[in-house]
C-alpha cells in the first residue's frame, strides 16, 4: 500500500502560486508590483497623516492629505478635486513613470551591451611597437612575463593577447600569475588567430613583434600554420614585425616556414624538449642554468660592435671586456661562429656575441694582467665511458630521446625503457630495438608508479633516470599526475637507501614544479618552457636567432657545467679572467659559475652569469664553471654528429674533415669525408665509416642524414625530426631551395 502523502506546507503552496503568477506575463508582474507598492505606501502615508498634530480634523481632509503623500511618493500628480480629475492625474503620472522607466531601461541596456562588448575584446588596439601574442597555452604565462620583463625601461609596455577565450578570464589569469611592472599594460582580445579580421583588432602591422603559440589540441600545428597564413594575408608585402612561431611536429616545419615568410622564425618544441632532457641527464644542473641564461631577469645573449677590438685575437678580445663574457663572433654575412679558435683575428666588421646583463657596452680595457698562470690547473683530458640510462614512461618525445641517445652514445652504453601502462607505445624503427654496437636498447614491462616494479630494477646502477609523462588529452588524468607519482616512488626509494638518484623529470605545467618531490640530485624540465624563453629572446632581438640555432643544435656549441678543477687549482684565489683564459685554452668559453656547497652564501642563488672579468674570489672544489663548448669527439669512430657551417646559396659544397664528430681542420681518420660541388645533386668523394663532415654555403643550415655503415646508428625512420639542427629555419621557395634574403637581413636564421 502506498504511503500517505505528506501535506504540503502553506508557505510552499503560496510561494509556488506566487512564482507561477509572476511567470505568466509582464502585465501580471506590473500588477503585483503596483499592488505591493500600494499595500506599503498607502498605510504608511495614512499613519503619517493621522499622527501629525497639524493635519485636518475631518476625515475627508485627512484622506486628501493621504492621497497627496502617496502620490508624491509614487511620483504621481497630487491633483485634488473631483474623482475624475484625480483619476486622470494618476493616469498621467503612471504614463510619465512608464516613459521615464523605459528611457532608463534603454540607456541601461545600451550601456550594458557596450560594456559586454568591451569585455569581449572587440575594440581595436591603437598601440605601436607593442608585442602581440597569438594563441593560448601554458606557455603564455612565460611568454607574457618575459615580454614585460624585456621591455622594462620604456615609458609604456603593452602586450596584446589574442585567443579564442573570454578576455576577462585571460586578463584575470595572467594578472594572477604575473606581477605586472609599473607602466605595463595588458590587453586581451577574443577571436581566432587564424581569422584576418580578428587579427586586425590587435594591430599586428604596428607591432614590434608577433609570437604564435601552439595550443594544446591535437590539431595545434595546423592552427599555427593557419595563423601564420592569416598574418601573411593581413600584412601582405608591406614590411612587418618579426614573427616567431612554434610547432610540435617536425612534419609541419616546412609549411610553417613557408607561411611565416622571410620575417618569420619557427621553432620545434618536441625536438627542443627532447634535446634538453638528454643534455640535462648528462649535465646535472643544466636546466637551471638555461633558465637563467634565457630569461630577462639577469644576463642573456647580446651583440656588440667589435670596431674597437679590431686586429686582436679572439682570446685577447675576451680579456678586454670586463662587463660581459665573449662567446663568439658574428661576421657580416650573419653566420655566427661560437667558441672560435683562440687565435682567430677579430675584424672591424664583426660583431661580438656576448653574455651580459644589458646591451650597453663599456669601454674596452686590457685585463690580461688579471690572469694568474700559476692558478691554472694542468690540462687533463676528459674521458667518458659507456653510460646506463633508464627511461620511465612514454610519449611523443620518447622516440626522439631514444634517437638522440643512440646518436651520441659511447660504445657499450645501455638504455632500459619502462613504457608504463602503454603496452604498445609508438613503435620505434626495427633497428632501434636492436644492438647498434654503441647503445643496447631493452624494453621492460611494468608500470613505473608501482613500487615493486621500480624496486625490481637496479636503480642505483644507472647514470641517469629520465621520467616522462603521458601526452595531454590521452586520458582522464592530468599530464603531470603520473610523473608526480613516479617521482614520489623514486623519492621513497632514495630515502629508504639513503642514496640520491640522478633523476630528470619532464613536466607539462609550470605549476607542477613546486609540487614535484625531487631529490638532491634530481631536476625537472618544464615542457615548452625553453621554447617560450627562446621565442621571447628572438622576438626581442631577431639577430640572435642564428646564435640560438648554434647553441641548441646537436652539431653546434653546447652548454655544460664542469668542475672548477678542470680549469683552476681549487683553494686558490684568482680572477674570473683566469677562468676565461683557462677555458679558452681548452677550446671553450666561460660564461659564469655555480658556487658549490662550500660557499653557503651563494650556493642557493643558482648560476652567476657574466661576472666581471676582473672579479676575484677563492675557488672551491665544489664550484662549477658554465662554459660554451664545441662537441667533443666520441671514443668510437662513427659515433659523432655532424656539423654544418658556412652559408648556403642553393647548391651545396661539402668539404671537411672529421674524427668521429666535428673537426674544423685536420685530416680524417674514419668518418666519411665529402668534397666536391653540388648543383641539384650531390658530388661526394671519400670514405665512409659512420658520420660525415660537411661545410655548406648559405644563410641557413639544412639537415642532411649521414650515410650509415654496419657499425653506425640507423636513421630515425618515419620522420625527419631527429636531425642535428633545431627547428629554426628560413623560408623556402616551392622548389625546395632556400629563399635568399638581403645581405643585411639577419633577423632569421
Amino acid at each position: 500500500m502506498a504511503g500517505r502523502r505528506r501535506p504540503t506546507p502553506l508557505r510552499d503552496r503560496a510561494r509556488y502560486r506566487f512564482d507561477s503568477t509572476l511567470a505568466r506575463s509582464t502585465g501580471v508582474l506590473l500588477g503585483w508590483l503596483s499592488a505591493c507598492c500600494l499595500c506599503v505606501v498607502v498605510p504608511v502615508s495614512a499613519l503619517l497623516v493621522w499622527t501629525d498634530p497639524s493635519s485636518p480634523h475631518t476625515f475627508t481632509g485627512r484622506l486628501v492629505i493621504v492621497w497627496r503623500t502617496s502620490a508624491e511618493t509614487l511620483r504621481l500628480n497630487g491633483v485634488t478635486g473631483a474623482p475624475l480629475r484625480m483619476l486622470l492625474s494618476a493616469l498621467l503620472g503612471v504614463i510619465a513613470l512608464l516613459c521615464v522607466s523605459t528611457l532608463i531601461g534603454v540607456i541601461t541596456t545600451g550601456l550594458g551591451d557596450r560594456l559586454t562588448e568591451l569585455r569581449r575584446g572587440r575594440s581595436t588596439v591603437l598601440e605601436r611597437q607593442h608585442a602581440v601574442v597569438l594563441g593560448w597555452s601554458d606557455q603564455v604565462f612565460t611568454v607574457v612575463g618575459e615580454l614585460l620583463a624585456a621591455r622594462t625601461g620604456r615609458s609604456r609596455e603593452v602586450v596584446a593577447v589574442l585567443a579564442h577565450r573570454d578576455p576577462a578570464e585571460m586578463d584575470e589569469s595572467l594578472r594572477a600569475a604575473l606581477a605586472l611592472p609599473g607602466g605595463a599594460r595588458l590587453v586581451c582580445r577574443t577571436g581566432s588567430p587564424s581569422d584576418p579580421q580578428a587579427l586586425e583588432v590587435v594591430a599586428p602591422h604596428a607591432a614590434g613583434s608577433v609570437l604564435v603559440l601552439p595550443v594544446e589540441d591535437p590539431d595545434a600545428d595546423p592552427q599555427v600554420v593557419r595563423a601564420l597564413l592569416a598574418l601573411r594575408a593581413l600584412l601582405g608585402r608591406q614590411p612587418g614585425p618579426p614573427v616567431v612561431a612554434a610547432v610540435r611536429d617536425a612534419r609541419y616545419l616546412p609549411a610553417a616556414r613557408l607561411a611565416a615568410g622571410p620575417r618569420g622564425t619557427v621553432l620545434e618544441t618536441e625536438l627542443t624538449t627532447a634535446r634538453l632532457l638528454v643534455q640535462s641527464a648528462r649535465r646535472p644542473g643544466l636546466p637551471a642554468a638555461l633558465r637563467d641564461l634565457l630569461d630577462f631577469a639577469g644576463a642573456e645573449f647580446h651583440l656588440r660592435d667589435a670596431t674597437a677590438l679590431a686586429g686582436l685575437t679572439f682570446k685577447d678580445a675576451a680579456l678586454h671586456i670586463d662587463d660581459a663574457a665573449v662567446v663568439g663572433l658574428l661576421p657580416p654575412e650573419g653566420r655566427p661562429t661560437l667558441t672560435p679558435p683562440a687565435e682567430t683575428v677579430v675584424t672591424a666588421t664583426d660583431r661580438l656575441i656576448v653574455v651580459a646583463h644589458d646591451d650597453s657596452a663599456a669601454s674596452p680595457a686590457d685585463l690580461r694582467a688579471h690572469v694568474d698562470p700559476t692558478a691554472v690547473a694542468p690540462p687533463v683530458p676528459r674521458t667518458e665511458g659507456p653510460v646506463r640510462t633508464l627511461l620511465l614512461g612514454w610519449n611523443r618525445r620518447a622516440p626522439l630521446i631514444v634517437h638522440i641517445l643512440r646518436a651520441t652514445a659511447r660504445a657499450g652504453s645501455t638504455l632500459d625503457i619502462l613504457t608504463g601502462p602503454h603496452p604498445d607505445p609508438e613503435p620505434l624503427p626495427r633497428t632501434e630495438s636492436l644492438s647498434s654496437g654503441r647503445l643496447d636498447t631493452t624494453f621492460h614491462p611494468g608500470d613505473p608508479v608501482r613500487p615493486e616494479v621500480l624496486r625490481a630494477l637496479d636503480l642505483f646502477g644507472y647514470d641517469s633516470v629520465l621520467v616522462l609523462g603521458p601526452d595531454a588529452h590521452t586520458g582522464p588524468e592530468q599530464p603531470d599526475d603520473r610523473t608526480l607519482l613516479t617521482l614520489l616512488m623514486l623519492r621513497s626509494i632514495e630515502e629508504e637507501h639513503g642514496r640520491a638518484l640522478p633523476v630528470v623529470a619532464e613536466l607539462s605545467d609550470p605549476r607542477s614544479r613546486p609540487l614535484a618531490p625531487l631529490g638532491p640530485a634530481a631536476d625537472a624540465v618544464v615542457r615548452g618552457e625553453l621554447t617560450a624563453l627562446l621565442m621571447t629572446q628572438i622576438s626581442h632581438n631577431p639577430a640572435l636567432a642564428p646564435v640560438f640555432e648554434e647553441v641548441f643544435a646537436t652539431r653546434g656549441g653546447a652548454l655544460a657545467l664542469y668542475p672548477v678543477g678542470d680549469y683552476l687549482r681549487p683553494g686558490r684565489e684568482a680572477s674570473f679572467a683566469t677562468v676565461v683564459a683557462a677555458a679558452l685554452a681548452r677550446g671553450e668559453c666561460a660564461i659564469g659559475y655555480r658556487p658549490g656547497s662550500a660557499d653557503p652564501v651563494l650556493r642557493d642563488h643558482g648560476v652567476r652569469l657574466a661576472p666581471r672579468t676582473s672579479e676575484r674570489r677563492t675557488w672551491n672544489a665544489a664550484d662549477e664553471i658554465l662554459v660554451l663548448t664545441r662537441p667533443e669527439p666520441p671514443s668510437e669512430p662513427g659515433g659523432g654528429s655532424e656539423s654544418l657551417t658556412g652559408t648556403e646559396t642553393g647548391s651545396q659544397t661539402s668539404t671537411g674533415t672529421e674524427t668521429g664528430a666535428e673537426s674544423l681542420t685536420g685530416s680524417e681518420t674514419g668518418p666519411e669525408s665529402l668534397t666536391g660541388t653540388e648543383i641539384g645533386s650531390e658530388t661526394s668523394t671519400g670514405t665512409q665509416t659512420g658520420a660525415e663532415s660537411l661545410t655548406v654555403t648559405g644563410t641557413r643550415t639544412e639537415p642532411r642524414p649521414a650515410p650509415q655503415s654496419a657499425s653506425a646508428a640507423e636513421p630515425f625512420a618515419g620522420s625527419d625530426a631527429p636531425n642535428s639542427l633545431p627547428g629554426m629555419r628560413r623560408e623556402q621557395d616551392g622548389g625546395g631551395s632556400p629563399a635568399i634574403a638581403p645581405e643585411d637581413d639577419r633577423r632569421t636564421p
